[in-house]
Parts: structure tokens; sequence; C-alpha cells
């Protein structure tokens, strides 16, 4: 029986979602799923059972740029060997199937405009993988070296395991429509590597490679690649700015044992910016994927329902802790939450 890796992702997408949007309504259970989400300084005191130092957000990363890279190989590999996207062949084919009639010719061309189609998929894939490949290494990054988390900062066991989900499950579904074809091939290249060995499959050295073959493709997609790839560097740039200010005040709590009121960038108008750019990110993730894919929408889905809780939960935090605190500023959507 063939597994449906989308299928399987968006059964985990929603069985995640689901326990959030039950924190939103008022039960019983809201304060015990709502605590699940709290870490750092909304994490109270009182309530360290079942908690993880804050600085295990390395472990996110890491395996999010280990996984990411692993996909974005196998994935650019593969559209490389078996999906010449972009090249000649594909293009004249979509071009005759215009300039053409009669049913055996038209089935033909239908073909090929399948295969162009593929090829669109799976290319588009290697692009998406490539956009998370940058987030997730700046994550990694400031994590080491822009953020320094105090020994007492502690978060939630299940916010753990969440984020270990949620950094193994987002890359895989950003390529989840091509990833069986995709695992199948890698298997068959591994195996074909280790009974042939490397001299008989004749791979060449690395400095013999034209890597441009490698790349031109991509300078094939649609615009809404490229749209999409705008949106997500701006989200990209803003959450770089707004982590490197959280960062500074890091520093300046360690100097004096205060914790003080963030301004600069997008904190002028909302308490967590940061949380509003990562929407940013995968809302352009999203629209560079072309907005077809339902795994896709429901990654989206998990981000925001995840970020509004965690924002609320900051925003409130913020106001009990400055009496003075910036009327103006909304929690994560300015003027609006």
């Amino acid at each position: 029986m063939e597994i449906k890796v989308d299928e399987l992702l968006r059964a985990a997408w929603l069985a995640a979602i689901l326990p959030m949007i039950v924190a939103l309504v008022p039960s019983f259970l809201q304060g015990t799923l709502l605590g699940f989400s709290k870490r750092g300084k909304t994490l109270k005191s009182s309530s360290q059972k079942f908690t993880v130092p804050q600085r295990f957000f390395l472990h996110f990363y890491v395996v999010a740029v280990v996984w990411t890279t692993l996909l974005l190989v196998m994935t650019w590999f593969y559209a490389y060997k078996m999906v010449p996207f972009g090249s000649g062949s594909l293009h004249f084919s979509t071009v005759a199937s215009h300039l053409t009639g009669g049913s055996h010719i038209f089935s033909m061309h239908k073909s090929h405009a399948t295969s162009v189609e593929h090829g669109c998929r799976v290319w588009r894939s290697v692009f998406l993988l490539i956009l998370m490949e940058i987030q997730v290494l700046r994550r990694l990054y400031e994590t080491i070296y822009v953020f320094d988390y105090s020994p007492s900062a502690r978060m939630h066991i299940m916010g753990y395991f969440a984020g270990l989900f949620f950094y193994t499950a987002a890359p895989l579904s950003l390529c989840s429509i091509s990833a069986p074809e995709v695992f199948n091939f890698a298997t068959h290249q591994l195996a074909e590597f280790i009974v042939k060995g490397r001299d008989k499959m004749l791979i060449p050295p690395i400095s013999e490679i034209d890597w441009l073959v490698y790349v031109q493709p991509l300078t094939a997609l649609e615009w809404s690649q490229w749209i999409g790839a705008a949106i997500f560097i701006w989200g990209w740039i803003h959450q770089r700015r707004c982590h490197a200010i959280l960062g500074s005040l890091r520093e300046q709590k360690e100097q004096n044992d205060k914790y003080v009121i963030p301004y600069g960038d997008w904190f002028r108008f909302v308490s967590s910016p940061h949380y509003l750019a990562e929407i940013v990110i995968y809302g352009g993730l999203l629209f560079a994927s072309g907005g077809s894919d339902l795994t896709v929408w429901l990654l989206l889905a998990f981000v925001v329902v995840n970020l509004t809780i965690g924002a609320a939960e900051t925003h409130k935090w913020y106001i009990e802790k400055f009496p003075k605190y910036p009327n103006e500023r909304r929690a994560i959507l300015p003027f609006v939450y």
C-alpha cells in the first residue's frame, strides 16, 4: 500500500491545529492548553513542571537545517536528473500543442503538457525549499549568536515537542507532492552507488560540475514564485531586525536585571512583530507555492493560530508588567488585534 505523504501531513496539521482552536474557547481545558504554549517570561515560576530549558530552541534549528538541506539536495538532484523542466524539448512541446490538431496528436501533446506541469511542480518544490533553507539557517545563527537565553528561562515540554514536529513537517510540506518519487529516486541512487561505486556511476568531481545547469530551470518559474519570494524576503528582513532588537534587550537585562519595553521597526505597531514577520514569511511561501496545495495552506494555518496565541500571551504580559505600555500597540495584527 502506497503511503501518501501529503495526506499524512494534512492529518498531522489538523491534529496539531485542533487543540489550539479548543484553547481559544473558554473551558476547563483552556488553562492547560494555553500553558503548553508559554515559555520564557510568560511562563510563571510556579509552573516549572514538565519544562525544559528555553535554550533547547537550538535543537529545533539544528533539526530544521539538517532536514531541509537533505530534502533540498534530494529534490534538486531528482529535478535535474529526471525532470528537465525548462529544457528546449519541454518548451517546444508546450508551444506545439497550441499549433497542432488531431486526436492522436492532441493526446501526445497532452502527455507533454502533463510533463511540463509535473516539471513545474517539482522545480517549484526546489524553489520553496531554497527559501526555507534561507529561513532556518538564519534562525540557527540567531539562536547561537543573537539570543542569549537565561539559564532560568524554561518552556513546556509539549511546546518543545511541537517545535520539533513543526521543523520536521514544515519543510516536508513544501515538497510533499513530489516527496514519494524523490525518496524512491534517492533510495535507488544510493543502492546503485553502494553496488557500483562512484567510478562506475560516472560521477564527476565537484570542480568539473556545471552548476549553472542546476540553477537555470529556476529562472523559468512563474511570476507567482517571484512575488511569493519578495513577500518572504520582506518578512525575513523585518524578523531579522526585530530579533536583533530583542537580542539587544536581553543584553541590557543581564546588566540591570530588568525587563524593558522594546522599540523600533514593527514594534511600533505590535507587541510581537517577530511573530507577525513569521506569518508574512509563511504567507510568502504559500504564495510562491501557487496556492493550490492544501498541505501548505494548513502549514500557514498552524503558524497563524500558534503565533496568535503566543502573541496574545506576550501582549498580556507586557500590559501587566508595564503600566505605561503604549496603548496603540496591538498583540500581532496592526490596528486590529
